[in-house]
């Protein structure tokens, strides 16, 4: 079953989905590089699982009745039982969740010298907690001989490259040329608009490989059969625009 967007589907930037749909987009983006890439370059995953203090809940701008009673009752208990032995409580100490990263590596064979490293962001990276992980990682990446192309399929979060220098868009592709740096070509488009075509570039003087985005979507999105379990009878969790989040639950109720 297809998505009912001409590109990017913003249902899926819903929490329920995004985790399963970003592994299985660098799975399909992987194998469309290693159909175009040549013979002697190999697009491989790697991937790294880290443990982070898990963040707090969200604080209710008020508490209900019986927090604020039993609060009180358990200040008059403490008070009555000065002197007294002091009792534990036991409450959770170490917090922490994981946070499992996956992108794609390009290789110069034979020697499997690192060329290109391609990232697809996730919440994480444009978290406030995970963005300064991401940008030190980003940072130790182009003090490299390497290229960088990072995929920003998510309305929602912090961009990577400050807004002020960006072109207004929902969705951007980074391209950081190893010898073009500190400058880097940007790829924008709208909701409204089919994923582009990306250049990755590989080792001089071999040409680009062409990625077609649109096409590792698709795949993706039937492969995991989102389709089916997406609920496009509600609005999308998404930062769209007024005009675009309304366009885009007309393409979902059309859809049905």
């Amino acid at each position: 079953m297809k998505s009912p967007f001409p590109g990017m589907d913003p249902y899926l930037e819903d929490p329920a989905f995004w985790p399963d749909f970003h592994h299985e987009l660098i799975g399909s983006l992987r194998s469309g590089l290693n159909e175009v890439l040549p013979d002697n370059y190999e697009a491989r995953i790697n991937e790294q699982v880290t443990l982070v203090e898990a963040a707090p809940p969200r604080s209710k701008d008020t508490l209900p009745d019986l927090a604020v009673t039993r609060h009180g009752e358990l200040l008059a208990a403490a008070r009555s039982r000065v002197g007294a032995a002091v009792e534990p409580v036991s409450v959770p100490m170490f917090d922490e969740q994981e946070v499992r990263e996956a992108w794609i590596e390009i290789r110069h064979r034979p020697e499997r010298q690192l060329v290109t490293v391609v990232e697809v962001l996730s919440p994480w990276n444009k978290s406030a907690s995970g963005l300064a992980e991401y940008l030190a990682k980003r940072r130790a990446l182009v003090r490299q001989a390497l290229h960088l192309v990072e995929l920003d399929l998510l309305v929602g979060g912090e961009r990577v490259v400050p807004r002020w220098r960006l072109p207004p868009a929902d969705y951007y592709a980074f391209v950081a040329r190893y010898e073009g740096r500190p400058n880097g070509d940007v790829y924008p488009w709208s909701v409204r608009q089919p994923l582009p075509e990306v250049p990755v570039p590989l080792q001089a003087p071999d040409p680009d490989a062409i990625v077609d985005l649109q096409a590792a979507f698709a795949e993706a999105f039937e492969r995991g059969r989102y389709g089916r379990w997406i609920d496009y009878t509600q609005p999308p969790i998404t930062g769209l625009a007024d005009a675009d989040r309304a366009w885009a639950v007309e393409q979902a109720l059309l859809r049905g």
